[in-house]
This record gives structure tokens, sequence and C-alpha cells, in this order.
């Protein structure tokens, strides 16, 4: 928890007891429904929380933004984006019911009034939005075909709207088919180990493949 402090010092009283509630709430969970690895949930913070938390460093959302989490598991990177940026709607979907009911159980936990949650494909979803975000489901190519025609034209934030993936190595092949690719490292914002070979990648909207 502490190194949630320490890169967001502007937290508000809630946000605070939001993020601070995750380790028990995420322990009791995993107990029942097992979604995060067990030699990981001892690092919670650095490698789900604070790894998720990476986007906001590179695309801090306006009020109002519509965010699509595909993929997301036990409800990563969208729980922690959801407590951070209040005013935002997120929609977190995955194939696998037991981690929706983890991530429903979550956000009702957290009090989250901005999220839903539903097994679904990406495939299947019949809606825009501003960014669609995921941690490393699949490779880039096959992600891009999941969600085209999925994001919104208007251009509200600093970046142009789009994709933003969490993932981690040499990028340098998968992404050589895409055209206004940018690539953040998130070694440049948090000092941990853990994120030396991490980034986020944003792909626009205009991607091409």
């Amino acid at each position: 928890m502490e190194e949630i402090i320490q890169y967001f010092p502007d937290l508000t009283e809630t946000q605070l007891k939001q993020f601070a509630s995750l380790e028990a709430l995420y322990k009791d969970w995993n107990a029942k429904i097992n979604v995060i690895s067990r030699k990981d949930i001892d690092a919670l913070y650095t490698k789900h929380v604070l790894h998720s938390l990476g986007i906001a460093k590179v695309m801090p959302f306006m009020p109002g933004a519509t965010i699509l989490d595909v993929g997301t598991g036990g409800g990563f990177p969208g729980i922690p984006l959801a407590i951070l940026f209040p005013e935002v709607n997120f929609y977190l979907v995955d194939v696998i019911a037991k981690k929706i009911t983890v991530v429903k159980g979550v956000a009702e936990a957290l009090g989250l009034t901005n999220v839903r949650a539903e097994q679904k494909r990406a495939e299947n979803i019949d809606e825009e939005f501003d960014f669609i975000v995921s941690r490393a489901v699949t490779n880039m190519p096959d992600f891009v075909k999941w969600v085209r025609g999925k994001v919104k034209k208007a251009q509200n934030h600093e970046l142009p709207n789009g994709i933003l993936y969490l993932k981690g190595g040499d990028l340098t092949e998968e992404l050589a088919v895409f055209q206004k690719v940018t690539l953040f490292d998130l070694s440049d914002y948090f000092s941990d180990e853990f994120f030396e070979t991490k980034k986020v990648v944003h792909l626009g909207m205009k991607y091409k493949v």
C-alpha cells in the first residue's frame, strides 16, 4: 500500500480506504476462486495494483470517459483505475464467469458505482469506448482484431482515443505491423525492479493491421 501512496500522493480519504481494502478482499476471494497466482498475492500492490495504475501515469482519463477492460481477470487493470478515476465509467469483461464473480464482489465491497462487469467476449460487445485497456491477454495483432470498431472517434484526451495495453519484454516484432504506436516505459515512473521491462503500449484509433 505504501507504494500506491508514494506514486499517487493526492488520493482522497475514500480512495485511500478503497486501495487499503484491496489486499484483504483479494486474499479472501482468492481462497475461494483462484484469480491471482499464490506467489503474486503477497505482492498484490506492486505486481497488480501499481502495474494497473501505470496506465494512469501516461493517460489521465477525463471525467465522463468510457473505458473497456478486456480480459480483466480478477479486475486488472480496471478496478484500480476505477478507484483512481471515480468520474470515469469502466466496463470490465472476461470470458470466465468465476472471474467476473470476483470482479463484481470486489467492486460492490469497495462501493464502486462506476464499474460494470460481465462475462462476455470482446468481439460480441456492440458499444464504443474512448479507450480499451488490457493486461497482456494475447498478442497485439489478435487483440486489435477483437476490439476493432469499438473506439469512439471523439478526441478529448492528451493521447488519441485507442488502446492502452500493459505488456512486457521486447515488443519490436509484435508491433511492427502497426502505425501510430507509442511505447511508455513504466521504469520511467516506478522504481521497483518489477517494472524494468514493463511498458504501456498506446495504439491510436487509426491503427492499421
